[in-house]
């Protein structure tokens, strides 16, 4: 069996979030893919994000129409720092018999040497890598300081989705549309909440 993880803060959970992730179930014969919100992800402190219960409001209404695609709380139910190191970790508990699969953009892939403790990262998982406007990648490219790198990481073909969750949270503030940036059912949990609203 194999279960893919994809994180992110999710704030808001938008098409492109769903599109990338059907791209990467069905490139890597996905069993599940856990979508794994952030609850205090070390590069991103000082952001300013939506309460986490909103945020998991929105994702499981994102989810629930697609089986293989399953909300998890691994971050969210643990004390911070919260490391791809210690997420992995735990899945790998979770699901013993499952070959995991770490989904992520080809940024984060050039960024990895910078990861915490990479090289124990890339021993518990193999990397599925989509490449993202702008970020030119390959397997080998960090080899001389990660050894074994191109051999744990398998790119992923999928479409240049360039929409993004601070985009959308912009465009909310001002009041302008979102409608097929979002799933219905999360743009309509936005408007009855009043999220991303300047006033």
């Amino acid at each position: 069996m194999r279960v893919g993880i994809l994180g992110g803060t999710f704030d808001p959970p938008h098409i492109g979030h769903l599109i990338l992730g059907e791209y990467a179930a069905d490139a890597l014969g996905l069993a599940r893919l856990l979508y794994i919100p952030a609850a205090d992800p070390p590069h991103k402190q000082h952001e300013k994000k939506t309460p986490v219960e909103h945020r998991l409001a929105m994702l499981r209404l994102a989810l629930v129409d697609n089986p293989r695609f399953e909300l998890s709380r691994v971050d969210l139910d643990r004390a911070g720092p919260h490391y791809s190191l210690d997420t992995v970790r735990i899945v790998r508990q979770q699901y013993p018999q499952a070959e995991i699969y770490f989904v992520m953009g080809g940024d984060s892939l050039r960024d990895l040497p910078e990861w915490h403790r990479p090289t124990e990262f890339i021993q518990l998982c193999k990397l599925a890598v989509m490449s993202r406007p702008g970020a030119e990648v390959s397997p080998d490219m960090h080899e001389a300081v990660l050894p074994g790198l191109a051999q744990r990481v398998v790119m992923i073909a999928a479409p240049q989705i360039e929409i993004s969750s601070t985009d959308i949270a912009q465009r909310l503030s001002e009041g302008r549309s979102v409608r097929y940036l979002l799933p219905d059912s999360v743009r309509a949990y936005v408007q009855q909440n009043h999220l991303y609203a300047t006033t």
